[in-house]
């Protein structure tokens, strides 16, 4: 299945850079409503539920589905429709913050190379080894020589993934200032939600052009063809889950897995119906 089977502008071609100014973070990409988006959402459940079992019974290749974007761009939320139409399982799911002080002892990648899938499995990283190309450039933490080196050092590690059998899909879940600062409000006004607000999401939001200008840096440095970008707009949340799930079951319908063969050592008669049915 080619890249024409998804809706036309998420995939960013390798090489390209994304004028992320450009992109309407409101548009929908086709998706006339919540009731359309819903159905796509359901299709795509029953999809990525097959498709799930086929690759764990090939037990040989395994899927990284990264998600990256500002804060309350929806990267909880796009898990959490993920986790619903998976079986939980088979999926692992790893979340990047300020890195320890045991992982600051180590390569920016060793934290994140320990939460890789195992084959037959896949796994979502809530933030990822992007972080050092975005927060750790924007804030200046190590010196520009450093942080750029990165790129290359990014693409090596993602190519040696595609590789040995890890299909990698990268999601930029662009959303608009306007949307996230009525998110955030909501986060600090609500009580259930208070846990997800910091004080540092509103110091991120006056370094806004300096962290889209980082973006596109780096989907455009680090998009590959076993590597690649996709950006999704963010500001409708319905639309949002809807084109994640699609993407990861584009993906995985292109990796063509193969329906396991039937156990061998079953008894007679064992596949019939004893109903006669």
């Amino acid at each position: 299945m080619s890249d024409d089977h998804l809706r036309k502008g998420l995939r960013v071609a390798p090489g390209e850079r994304p004028r992320l100014d450009r992109i309407d973070p409101g548009d929908t990409l086709g998706l006339a409503d919540r009731e359309e988006a819903a159905a796509v959402v359901a299709a795509c459940g029953e999809r990525l539920e097959a498709l799930q079992a086929l690759l764990a019974s090939e037990d040989r290749r395994s899927l990284l589905l990264v998600l990256q974007g500002m804060d309350a761009s929806g990267k909880d939320g796009v898990v959490r429709a993920l986790c619903g139409a998976l079986n939980p399982m088979i999926l692992h799911t790893a979340s990047f913050g300020v890195p320890t002080k045991p992982e600051l002892r180590h390569d920016f990648l060793w934290r994140i190379t320990r939460e890789l899938p195992e084959r037959g499995r896949m796994a979502v990283f809530n933030r990822s080894h992007y972080e050092d190309v975005l927060v750790v450039r924007v804030d200046g933490l190590v010196p520009e020589d450093e942080w750029r080196a990165r790129y290359g050092q990014i693409t090596r590690f993602e190519e040696r993934l595609a590789e040995t059998g890890t299909a990698v899909v990268k999601v930029m879940l662009h959303i608009s200032r306007d949307e996230q600062l009525g998110r955030l409000r909501e986060r600090a006004q609500d009580p259930l939600k208070r846990w997800k607000f910091s004080a540092d999401d509103l110091r991120k939001r006056d370094q806004w052009d300096a962290y889209m200008a980082a973006y596109e840096d780096a989907i455009e440095r680090t998009g590959t063809d076993d590597a690649p970008w996709y950006v999704v707009p963010a500001d409708r949340k319905w639309a949002r889950n809807a084109l994640v799930l699609e993407i990861v079951a584009h993906v995985l319908e292109r990796m063509r897995l193969p329906e396991p063969p039937v156990p061998e050592g079953l008894p007679p008669g064992f596949l019939e119906d004893p109903a006669g049915g």
